[in-house]
């Protein structure tokens, strides 16, 4: 389980491929492979991948690789990384820790096009389009996971939905460098899923 808060933005430095899947290689701080494991779990953009490698660079930085399947790569960005690329990164949750935003799996259920982008000096608004079988699950003031990151949606849900990042934001998560035409991933709030699919449920039941 993760929360969505990133802790780092991290370096693709390796894709190699592999049949149908991928070898992906990321560079970070030294500090974010303390007490990590084999088999460990790390949201990258969002998607929970599996730690298959990990070690020291240097003095400052590390590497963490991680093989991403075929199916990981049709629902995800994953597959349009290039050598270069910053992705977010979060550790998996552990008991105690402060869960600052809202529960997430890693798992992303689709992707969503960057429609707009106004960039002001306290604020930066992102619109998305999203594929039609998702849009009953956005909601005003909802939660979204998008690459990772947990928001909150704002006001203005309609054909698109949107929303405003504070500079703090931006500088820490890798939105900061998405460009109209752009694809992000996506994971939906669960309890929204849920509410939403028993209320359609339960107006079947009664026709």
């Amino acid at each position: 389980m993760f929360t969505g808060i990133v802790q780092s933005q991290a370096e693709v430095i390796a894709i190699i491929s592999k049949n149908n899947a991928i070898r992906l290689k990321i560079a970070i701080e030294n500090t974010l492979i303390d007490n990590l494991e084999i088999g460990a779990s790390v949201a990258i953009n969002g998607v929970c991948l599996t730690v298959v490698e990990f070690g020291r660079l240097d003095e400052v930085s590390s590497f963490i690789s991680f093989d991403v399947i075929d199916e990981t790569l049709r629902v995800s960005n994953l597959a349009d990384i290039e050598l270069g690329t910053e992705v977010n990164v979060e550790r998996s949750l552990k008991i105690g820790d402060e869960i600052g935003g809202h529960m997430l799996s890693g798992h992303v259920h689709t992707q969503a096009i960057l429609a707009n982008r106004i960039d002001s000096q306290d604020n930066c608004t992102l619109s998305f389009t999203i594929a039609a079988e998702y849009k009953k699950y956005i909601f005003a003031k909802g939660f979204i996971s998008i690459n990772g990151i947990s928001l909150t949606l704002g006001a203005d849900v309609g054909e698109s939905f949107s929303v405003h990042l504070i500079p703090e934001t931006l500088a820490r998560t890798n939105l900061q460098y998405v460009l109209v035409g752009d694809k992000v991933n996506i994971e939906i709030d669960q309890q929204t899923m849920t509410i939403v699919e028993t209320i359609e449920r339960m107006k079947l039941s009664l026709n």
